[in-house]
């Protein structure tokens, strides 16, 4: 793979989306399904979110799924050979966030498309590179510092009590 400077991506970024991988690490304990979650830094201090990142060129969105795993919690998720999302997430800066309604994410770094997965994974999780900790929390019991945006995607990914997920358009506020 060849990478970009530092400076050149920045530029790519404040100029256009990045297509992205999200996904949510679930495990069922107990009967009940317990989302897996990352702390770490991030523009908003330190939150917990999902997994995910970029998706490279020439790289399938299977393997990027499986690389940031790899690379985050350091075991990977078996995957379909096309996998598909279970939803379509758009992450931006509040600058350009829209105003019309549209649900999406706080991102200040750049403006992401997130194709977003549920995802199981066999082995023992254990934070490396950007996760500071590993932890698994019941949908109901999510730790106040998300990311957010994140209990909004959580919720159209049908993995939270909270709320239910709009799959309708929904009309522009007047």
């Amino acid at each position: 793979m060849t990478f970009l400077p530092a400076d050149t991506y920045r530029l790519i970024e404040q100029s256009m989306p990045i297509a992205c991988v999200d996904f949510v690490v679930v495990r069922e304990r107990d009967g009940r399904r317990e989302l897996g979650l990352i702390l770490r830094d991030s523009p908003h201090g330190e939150v917990w979110c999902h997994l995910g990142g970029r998706i490279q060129r020439g790289e399938t969105i299977a393997d990027a799924i499986r690389r940031h795993s790899r690379d985050t919690i350091g075991v990977e998720p078996a995957l379909p050979l096309n996998p598909q999302p279970g939803y379509v997430y758009e992450w931006f800066p509040p600058e350009i966030a829209p105003r019309d309604g549209t649900v999406s994410g706080d991102d200040p770094r750049k403006h992401a498309i997130g194709l977003s997965f549920v995802v199981a994974v066999d082995g023992d999780a254990q934070p490396r590179d950007e996760a500071l900790e590993f932890a698994y929390f019941a949908p109901d019991a999510l730790p106040p510092n998300l990311w957010p945006g994140c209990r909004e995607l959580f919720e159209r990914l049908r993995l939270t009590n909270v709320g239910c997920p709009q799959t309708r358009p929904q009309p522009a506020p007047r």
